[in-house]
């Protein structure tokens, strides 16, 4: 097992396949988008599987695939196939923005995918059009409609809770639990993006008092692979509500997670700009016990929290579609 200075077991890791993502959401990146990672200095899928069964080994578990997005990349459903097949790997998820996922849902099930997140954060197809900057609001609808008749379970919406932009749909998202086997799950907008502003956080205790309006919320207990989420549900719903407050009620005490970036870099906190090369090593004849030891660097200088609300926060010197958010 794997354990940090502040004696947290780290077993997660996120992995960015890409910088490249085919929207260009206003809290992400401006709309002529953002200098991309040149191809050659992107890792290649055998570089990440190296890294991935190195760092199993060691006892990471959980692998979740990010960007940008994911599903931009060419070999995705292959590389995924393969990931599955190591067998220390006990949790294989993907994130995506749905645009593509209509077509590559049967095909993600069968390369091992069970868990998808689909970041989502209006249920207007205008209102998606602003937020995002591109159509499109029926492909990612049809394709949760294609998760759902394929059996990806759990499928999670992610809807990041923007005051003054989507916050009056708060209750219509809640409502899809009733009905659908969704997990709702609503996010307190973080720092990331040029338009960011403190005051346009809706805090998860105001969504949560929101949703009690709407009917009684039933706590679900937590298992470990759930993250930082607290789950509830409706009486009779068939899906559930997540809430997770990464700005009011930090859970940087159980942090698990380390990611790395699609240019071969782990970060150890998604708010802190210092960043371990791993492929240096892996282009320049490394062994796998130079890998391992990189891990440990990174372990090693894990800070315990993040500095959101205090004075020493500053915003990320790169952008969440190069971390993997």
């Amino acid at each position: 097992m794997l354990f940090d200075p502040y004696r947290r077991k780290i077993n997660y890791l996120r992995i960015s396949v890409t910088d490249r993502c085919n929207l260009r959401c206003r809290y992400c990146m401006p709309e002529q988008g953002l200098p991309l990672t040149p191809h050659e200095e992107v890792l290649t899928y055998e570089e990440i599987l190296r890294i991935v069964r190195v760092f199993t080994k060691e006892g990471i578990s959980k692998i979740r695939l990010t960007g940008g997005e994911p599903l931009v990349r060419k070999g995705i459903v292959d590389f995924l196939s393969r990931l599955s097949e190591i067998e220390e790997i006990r949790d294989l998820s993907l994130t995506t923005n749905g645009l593509l996922l209509k077509d590559y849902a049967v095909d993600l099930k069968r390369a091992g995918l069970k868990r998808i997140n689909i970041s989502l954060d209006t249920l207007n197809r205008e209102k998606f059009s602003m937020i995002t900057r591109r159509n499109g609001y029926e492909n990612v609808w049809q394709g949760i409609e294609e998760a759902m008749k394929v059996s990806l379970s759990p499928i999670k919406i992610n809807m990041v809770a923007i005051k003054g932009f989507n916050d009056d749909e708060i209750e219509s998202f809640a409502l899809l639990t009733l009905h659908h086997p969704l997990i709702v799950r609503y996010i307190e907008y973080m720092p990331s993006g040029e338009e960011w502003k403190e005051g346009n956080i809706v805090t998860i205790p105001e969504i949560k008092s929101r949703l009690e309006e709407m009917g009684k919320l039933t706590a679900i207990p937590s298992d470990e692979w759930d993250g930082p989420a607290r789950r509830f549900r409706f009486e009779g719903a068939i899906g559930e509500i997540g809430l997770i407050g990464p700005v009011s009620d930090h859970f940087c005490e159980a942090c698990n997670r380390l990611r790395l970036t699609p240019d071969g870099k782990i970060r150890t906190c998604l708010f802190s700009d210092d960043e371990i090369d791993v492929k240096g090593f892996l282009r320049n004849g490394g062994s796998d016990e130079d890998l391992r030891k990189q891990l440990l660097v990174a372990l090693n200088t894990k800070p315990e929290r993040h500095h959101i609300n205090t004075h020493q926060f500053k915003k990320c010197q790169r952008n969440m579609s190069a971390i993997g958010g």
